[in-house]
């Protein structure tokens, strides 16, 4: 390990959660099970808007199929840092879902009240299968039973930044996932 970067030294980011080393070892063995168990049936790939855009570059590119993405961005936080149940479509998809093989990535589980929200959004739309992959799940945090396929790491309940995950939207350059030890509204 060389010198911190510029924005590890922050005095808001704390400890490392998951190197960046691990994330790209974790995100080639998910690439390579996603592509096992979809060999046939290229899945779309539906990014959770903004935290797994980074998650998502990566994984498409640990698949070996011909994926398809979109996009949406969902909002159950508002400016706060904990979710207020109320679930709100801020983008939608793009493309129709019925009939496809859909796979949910999502940066972090917190509560799961959102997922399960976006899990039943998205069956209404008559997909072939629908599953997730999530990045994160914080340990113990989960409010409504959730169904997972894939998941890259379980990490404690603190506040993390990095590797798409932000705090006022900043933060979300550094290339590992880093505990974040400041106001959590950004402040």
């Amino acid at each position: 390990m060389g010198q911190l970067s510029r924005l590890e030294s922050e005095p808001e980011v704390g400890e490392v959660i998951v190197s960046e080393a691990d994330l790209q070892a974790r995100i080639t063995e998910l690439g390579a099970r996603i592509t096992a168990d979809y060999a046939g049936r290229p899945p779309l790939l539906v990014g959770v808007l903004k935290g797994a855009f980074m998650f998502m570059s990566d994984l498409s590119r640990a698949i070996e199929l011909p994926v398809e993405t979109d996009f949406m961005a969902v909002s159950s936080y508002g400016s706060a840092t904990r979710t207020s149940g109320v679930v709100r479509i801020v983008k939608d998809l793009d493309v129709d879902l019925a009939d496809r093989h859909v796979l949910v990535v999502e940066d972090i589980v917190d509560s799961g009240l959102t997922l399960n929200y976006l899990q039943r959004y998205l069956l209404a739309r008559s997909p072939a299968s629908l599953e997730v992959c999530a990045l994160l799940v914080k340990e113990g945090q989960q409010r409504t039973a959730i169904d997972l396929r894939y998941v890259g790491f379980h990490i404690p309940p603190d506040f993390v930044v990095g590797y798409g995950l932000d705090v006022g939207e900043r933060l979300r350059n550094l290339r590992a996932i880093h505990a974040y030890s400041g106001d959590p509204s950004g402040r």
